[in-house]
């Protein structure tokens, strides 16, 4: 599943694919945005681990995956 995250005063954003659920993103971004943790920890496909301080979120979005097209196909 494809997360994007944005961070306040940086000009990018941080896209990562995750293999968690979309529930699993979610019950971590709402306990970030709670107070109940300090950082939003989110693991992506090759097993890093992405870092954000909880006050320093603007906005998450999460959305499924999109398959990849391969050849030379109409479109």
């Amino acid at each position: 599943m494809e997360v994007k995250i944005g961070v306040q005063h940086a000009p990018r954003e941080i896209v990562l694919e995750s293999g968690q659920s979309a529930e699993e993103v979610e019950r971590a971004v709402n306990d970030a945005l709670a107070g109940k943790a300090q950082l939003l920890s989110l693991t992506d496909d090759k097993g890093r681990k992405v870092l954000v301080p909880s006050d320093r979120l603007a906005y998450v979005e999460i959305g499924e995956s999109a398959t990849r097209r391969v050849g030379f196909g109409a479109i």
